[in-house]
């Protein structure tokens, strides 16, 4: 009991926070230290994606790391310990470090054959001891349990007392007893997706933990031995198939749903299935406007921020906010209230190596054009470098997504959750147009407004769009109207 409270006294732990609002999960993107590493107070130990944001967390003791937790790629809930840090490195009554095959502290129990390694303790199910008797699994075949019982017997040393198929893997010999398999949450859950027994899966992780790649491995030879025997109840690991495992390798990849993808299907699902949907279009020559951000580019006011037509458009969208602030609003679904917003906090969907995500310009309502240029430089940059924090996703009104990057004319888009309209701007082309009477070529685009029906009329959604059209058809309109 002494020694239990002085370990715990000198070792540390680090739990996974959460960095973002309410966030459950985090997947650790990178480790910046090993075991046996020394670190300081506020050092970042590791890179972790939360829902749409890629995040590095200090540690906030000293110490040498004693063990890491998980490994890279893995997807941990919010305070799940993921570091342990020795705080007192020079003391005498330390366990064995993490990698130590024998435990240093006698055990009050049956004496065993022989010392036993150091056993890794998953979330959930402890140290398995080899002695330990397993209850049959439900609905195993009598053939597969005798070829486990053999492998059993063969892996603890004492020979196999049958003839077993051909090409038993051997275990390593600081594999951990055979008792539970021993594997994280996340590749117990590709296990049973893939239909994968892990009592047949051969581990090469570190003390004998089945990785992902393991049960990958384990279900290619499956799927063709299920192919060539259907009858046979449970895929047996000794047992190789000749044929090539060809099925679906080169025809399908299988890419776990996770991190910024997750949150975005999330997003997505619960917006289009929660807030009823309206999109409205218009098409509008933008011509003047073009020349007006032509005109910006060599101001000296406007010199080292980036101008371009999204500049404007957002400018727009907030003057017709203004003249029709119903529509900055949020539904809430609890207390059955429509929540008036008198701040704009802009959102701009950014596309990024990650995925889609939608940062948003605080207070925007209240930024010159300069301050509003320069947010939307920082914004963009911030977010293609990976760097945006889940506090700048956070508290949006209202949203801006460009296609028309990508050339598209235009889009239905999905309201941002919380978010009462989302403007859509497609591509800025050369079109025929009548103008002053006569056809001439124009600079024409397509805006399309979304917003929530709930909450938003058509009479007002039409407002918005039409306001945004008008000024990007006049500019001069941000002065008058603003």
């Amino acid at each position: 009991m002494t020694t239990m409270t002085q370990t715990s006294a000198r070792f540390r732990e680090f739990k996974m926070p959460d960095v973002g609002e309410g966030l459950t999960e985090a997947e650790i993107l990178k480790w910046f230290v090993q075991p046996g590493d020394t670190v300081t107070d506020g050092q970042v130990v590791c890179e972790v994606e939360t829902a749409k944001a890629a995040v590095e967390l200090p540690i906030p003791f000293d110490g040498v790391v004693h063990e890491l937790r998980f490994a890279e790629g893995t997807t941990v809930d919010v305070g799940e310990v993921i570091i342990t840090v020795d705080v007192a490195p020079g003391s005498e009554d330390a366990p064995a470090p993490a990698a130590a095959a024998p435990v240093q502290e006698p055990v009050e129990a049956a004496p065993a054959e022989e010392p036993k390694g150091r056993t890794p303790v998953l979330v959930g199910y402890g140290v398995a001891e080899s002695s330990t008797k397993r209850r049959p699994r439900k609905g195993a075949a009598p053939e597969a349990a005798a070829v486990a019982a053999a492998v059993q017997a063969e892996l603890n040393g004492h020979g196999s007392a049958a003839p077993v198929a051909p090409v038993v893997p051997q275990a390593p010999v600081d594999a951990p007893p055979v008792g539970r398999p021993l594997a994280k949450p996340p590749v117990r859950k590709l296990a049973k997706d893939l239909g994968i027994d892990l009592a047949t899966v051969v581990p090469t992780g570190k003390d004998g933990i089945i990785t992902r790649e393991d049960v990958h491995a384990a279900a290619a030879p499956a799927a063709a031995a299920a192919a060539v025997a259907p009858e046979v109840a449970e895929p047996v690991a000794v047992s190789v198939p000749e044929t090539p495992a060809t099925v679906g390798s080169a025809r399908e990849t299988r890419i776990p749903v996770k991190g910024v993808r997750k949150a975005i299907a999330q997003a997505m699902v619960g917006s289009a299935f929660t807030a009823p949907h309206v999109t409205e279009f218009v098409t509008v020559d933008v011509t003047r406007t073009m020349k007006l951000v032509a005109e910006l580019k060599e101001d000296k006011e406007m010199a080292g921020v980036r101008v371009n037509p999204l500049l404007v458009i957002a400018k727009a969208l907030l003057v017709a906010i203004r003249r029709n602030p119903e529509v900055n609003a949020a539904w809430d679904e609890a207390n059955q209230e429509i929540v008036q917003k008198h701040y704009v906090n802009l959102g701009i969907a950014a596309a990024t190596p990650r995925g889609l995500i939608v940062p948003n310009i605080k207070d925007a309502h209240d930024k010159t054009l300069p301050q509003l240029a320069a947010a939307l430089g920082e914004l963009v940059a911030t977010a293609r470098d990976g760097k945006t924090s889940p506090a700048a996703m956070a508290g949006g009104t209202v949203t801006i997504t460009n296609v028309g990057v990508f050339g598209v004319d235009t889009g239905t888009p999905i309201l941002n959750p919380g978010e009462s309209a989302i403007l859509a701007v497609g591509a800025i082309k050369l079109q025929p147009w009548v103008h002053k009477g006569k056809v001439k070529p124009r600079q024409v685009t397509t805006l399309a407004l979304s917003f929530d029906h709930r909450l938003v009329d058509g009479e007002l959604g039409s407002k918005v769009l039409a306001d945004v059209a008008a000024i990007l058809e006049q500019p001069k309109r941000l002065i008058t109207w603003a």
